[in-house]
Formats: C-alpha cells, structure tokens, sequence
C-alpha cells in the first residue's frame, strides 16, 4: 500500500506530509492493517518489558498526538518529544528536505512543540494499553545557557508521572549551544542536578523511572568515552546513539547538502555505528543501549545489534520505506 502512496506524498512539502501522517494515524483505529503483522517479540531492558525491540525515534510525533497509532503500526515502544518546558514554533520554514536518491533527511525544526505539560496530559489520556512510552526532554531556544538546568529539571518532573522512561536531549544540533551541555562540566551539572531530582520523585511517588542520554554522533572517541563516564557516575540507565550530524558525507544531493541543520538516514549509519561501539566499548555489556540513525532494513538491524544495540528506532527509515518497514524490521530480529 505505501508503495503506491508514497509518489503522492513525496510531492508533499516534507513538513507538511510528516504532519498529515501523524495526524491521520491519531485518528486511524485500523492503523495494524498497514503493516498486517504485529510482532510480539519481549525482551526485557531497563526492568521494562517491551513487546519487541523495534521503538518510534523521537522526533517524529513530538507532542505524543498519535500514541495508538504507533501502538497498532507494530512498534514495541515510542519515543516522543522533544518537548521543552514552554510551546515553542522552532525555527523559521522551509526547515525539512529530503535528499530521495539517499533516502535521508535533514531537519532544522528547532525543538518545534506544544510544552510537555500538554504532552503529558496526552499521554496520560491516550496511550495504549501496553505501550511502552518514553519522553524526551529539551530546553527552549530562548533559555539562558545558566538555566538550562532548570528547564531539564522542569521537564523531568514533569514527565515523571507517565513516562516509562525519559531520554534527556542534549544532542541537537538545531538549538544554538544545546551541544555545549555535552561538555565535561556542563554535563556534570546537568546530570548530578537531574540525578537529584529523580532520586527525590523516586520516593515521593514510589516508581523508578530511567534516565538515558542521546548523544551526538559528532562527537569524538575521548568525548563520547567523557560523557559516558560522567553520566555512569550519576546513575544513567543507559544511552541513545545517536542524534542526527551536522556532518555532510559526500555523495549527498547538491540540493540539500548545503542546508543547515541534522542529517538522518542512511549517510549517518556509520557514523551512528562507531558511537554506539564505543559506547560499548567504554560502558560494558550491561549498560541498555539504543541504537538509531540510517537503519532502513533487516540487515541494518541486525548489524546495529551486532554493533551493542539492546533496542533500535526508526525515524527515517519509516518516511521512505513506511509502516510495514516495523514488521521486517522486528521479525528479521526475533530470527537473529
């Protein structure tokens, strides 16, 4: 079915067909019947079960508008956000260009969301049974780099109630200085202030949540071993690798190569792959580890496990190859 949809969404706006998309699929009931195959696939991480190893990345539904949706396309988690303490609009449009001939994207949106407590409120209302949901959590544009802590510790709480986990974005390339909170000392203070905060919701609400951290994939061998050390000090559940790069690999479309912004899909694997390595490498067999960033079919996959990945995501894989790429995805890893 997607195959014979997708030269009518491609003469969308990307934008605007990312937006239809997830809108239909909050009012699609019969959203499964996109992929004809759930697969029930559990595998425990993070003292959470999950129906399979295949999660939505975050930032392609934001605001958690389409929860059942992602629940019925077969997905064994979703990541949702990044959502900030206050609404925001991002950056100014155009701000999201596909690259065809490279299956890849990249995006400038700049952190464009409703708040996380109208985020929260969704959740709470409208996940489905099952669904495992994780939030991710950012600062807003205009927040001063000295308070960029307090926007963190907002969000947390704030996602705190209903999240089964919350990744804590540090990552972006599309919020000036965002990246300078994975410097040694910023991520010190970020992390032992959020390390605090959960120990405290922890007692009060007698529920553990974990924490992971989403890196940059542009970040070099002694960095990504740096913020490994430091957020294991604090208490880190785990990590994601990686966020989209600022890096332009050559053969990228002329058209889009010279757009600023992150770059998502099959040109970010290896550089994706080598994070997440390393991360191994530098954190041992027992620390979850996601892995996402140009993961577009079964052999992927499997290499991404191979590779240390405890779970995967998708993001653009799903824009180019649609719903029914969750299913292969899932399956060819229960078989692995």
């Amino acid at each position: 079915m997607f195959r014979a949809f997708r030269p009518l969404i491609f003469q969308l706006d990307a934008e605007r067909a990312h937006w239809l998309t997830v809108h239909a699929l909050a009012r699609a009931p019969w959203a499964a019947g996109w992929t004809g195959e759930v697969v029930d696939d559990p595998v425990t991480v993070m003292g959470l079960r999950f129906r399979n190893r295949v999660g939505l990345a975050a930032g392609m539904d934001k605001d958690g508008i389409a929860l059942k949706g992602w629940h019925g396309l077969g997905f064994g988690f979703a990541e949702i956000g990044t959502v900030t303490p206050r609404a925001q609009p991002g950056n100014p449009k155009p701000r999201v260009f596909r690259d065809v001939g490279n299956e890849a994207i990249i995006n400038r949106l700049g952190f464009n969301n409703g708040g996380v407590d109208a985020c929260v409120q969704r959740v709470a209302a409208h996940r489905a049974a099952g669904m495992l949901v994780g939030i991710n959590i950012g600062r807003n544009k205009d927040t001063r780099a000295e308070q960029a802590v307090d926007d963190y510790r907002y969000g947390f709480e704030a996602a705190y109630p209903v999240a089964d986990y919350i990744t804590i974005n540090i990552s972006s390339p599309n919020t000036p200085g965002l990246r300078d909170l994975q410097a040694e000392a910023a991520l010190d203070t970020l992390l032992a202030a959020l390390a605090e905060t959960r120990a405290r919701l922890a007692d009060a609400q007698s529920v553990y949540r974990p924490m992971l951290l989403k890196l940059a994939p542009d970040l070099d061998d002694a960095g990504i071993r740096s913020a490994a050390d430091i957020a294991l000090m604090h208490g880190i559940d785990g990590f994601i690798a990686t966020n989209t790069t600022i890096a332009r690999p050559p053969g990228l479309s002329s058209g889009v190569a010279g757009e600023a912004g992150g770059l998502s899909g099959p040109p970010l694997a290896t550089q994706a792959r080598h994070v997440l390595r390393t991360l191994r490498a530098a954190c041992g067999p027992e620390v979850p580890l996601i892995g996402v960033g140009g993961i577009d079919g079964p052999q992927a996959a499997r290499a991404r496990i191979a590779d240390g990945a405890d779970l995967i995501q998708l993001y653009t894989g799903l824009v180019y190859h649609g719903p029914g790429l969750v299913a292969r995805l899932a399956r060819a890893l229960q078989e692995s």
